[in-house]
């Protein structure tokens, strides 16, 4: 059974970075498109950035040129690189497939930015 386990957070002042780390056990990986998605209180859970198994990234309009997404196959890995924070990306972020593929979420990791 593949789990996905986010880690990372923590409490942040705006302006201060973060890195997140999804590592999963087992070779989900290596072909499959991954993403992080991100659930603020009282809110949906909402897709943030996504990274194909070529490397090729996208981002959503709210986090694009302050995030950036990255793996490493070898270690079945995904970072969430996170810049420039805003006390509204305070929310508990998650690592997964991409909407209809999704597979069992892990615990997620809290983000929190405030001063």
């Amino acid at each position: 059974q593949v789990q996905l386990v986010e880690s990372g957070g923590g409490l942040v002042q705006p302006g201060g970075s973060l890195r997140l780390s999804c590592a999963a056990s087992g070779k989900i990986f290596n072909i499959d498109t991954m993403g992080w998605y991100r659930q603020a209180l009282g809110k949906q859970r909402e897709l943030v950035a996504a990274i194909n198994s070529d490397g090729s990234t996208n981002y959503a309009g709210s986090v694009k040129d302050r995030f950036t997404i990255s793996r490493d196959n070898a270690k079945n890995t995904v970072y969430l690189e996170m810049n420039s924070l805003k006390p509204e990306d305070t929310a508990v972020y998650y690592c997964n497939k991409l909407p209809g593929y999704v597979i069992d979420w892990g615990q997620g990791t809290q983000v929190t930015v405030s001063s």
